[in-house]
């Protein structure tokens, strides 16, 4: 194995553990990283990240499913309307990414956009982790409003091309009053949908990105197995020390984000 493909491998187990500790999915780490390494295109690396975030996803929900794990805190009479919204949000944001990139000569400025996009929606979850005990938070109610919560969440993690990333973790707090460990319970279980929709329309649509087979199995494989190891470390997990994580990762992607929109945009 070569250590480039090694290193696809490193990347979506080591975010997969923390994406299922931290209910972000994985791929708001494994993009801008590999972004960062610039191995392959940007397009290419949105797909890869997608699937890579949907198979940790798929493995976590199914087994709180399957074992009927109550202690996870999902709340489907919450979540499914949200998920429901994501379907249709992350299909929006599927081909929001498409018209963008058919506008640059260059397609991989839309990297660009993606990186200073990520970054302000970074910083602004940042904020809002560090001063949430002082955040007055809403008990949401009704399918609508849920759907349309659901649907902005799918729409910023399909441009993005991050899965669910910080921003699912900051509305499940605000708007349904969640503590970290249910919100990202709950926050898997909408990414586990949205990213579904991103994958389904993109094969529909017939604009699979070139990639490597071996990649595609290695991170699929890293992300299962991260999500094997974050389940079990997230059990032996206080929210204080979750929410310790999530914003060491958060100031992490930004840094990156930094220079991921530099390395773009002079390209």
């Amino acid at each position: 194995m070569s250590l480039q493909i090694f290193l696809y491998f490193a990347v979506s187990l080591l975010a997969s553990i923390a994406g299922a500790i931290c209910g972000i999915g994985g791929g708001v780490i494994i993009k801008p990283t590999l972004d960062f390494f610039g191995w392959d295109s940007v397009s290419a690396i949105s797909f890869l990240s997608g699937c890579t975030v949907f198979s940790m996803a798929a493995y976590s929900v199914l087994r709180t499913f399957v074992r009927r794990d109550r202690s996870s805190g999902l709340n489907l009479s919450q979540s499914t309307p949200l998920a429901a919204g994501s379907v249709l949000g992350g299909i929006a944001g599927k081909e929001l990414f498409s018209a963008i990139a058919r506008r640059f000569a260059n397609p991989d400025r839309v990297g660009a956009v993606q990186a200073l996009c990520l970054f302000a929606v970074t910083a602004v979850v940042l904020v809002y982790t560090c001063n949430k005990h002082r955040v007055r938070t809403r008990h949401t109610s009704g399918v609508l409003r849920s759907m349309l919560v659901g649907a902005g969440l799918g729409l910023c993690s399909s441009f993005l091309g991050i899965g669910g990333g910080p921003i699912n973790l900051m509305v499940l707090g605000y708007f349904y009053s969640m503590d970290t460990k249910t919100a990202a319970s709950n926050s898997l279980y909408v990414i586990l949908f949205s990213q579904a929709a991103s994958i389904v329309t993109t094969l529909v649509t017939n604009t699979v990105p070139s990639f490597s087979w071996v990649v595609w199995v290695l991170m699929v494989a890293g992300g299962i197995s991260g999500g094997v190891i974050g389940r079990r470390l997230s059990s032996r997990l206080e929210n204080a020390q979750v929410d310790r994580l999530f914003t060491g990762m958060m100031i992490l992607i930004m840094l990156i984000c930094v220079y991921n929109a530099w390395r773009f945009t002079c390209a």
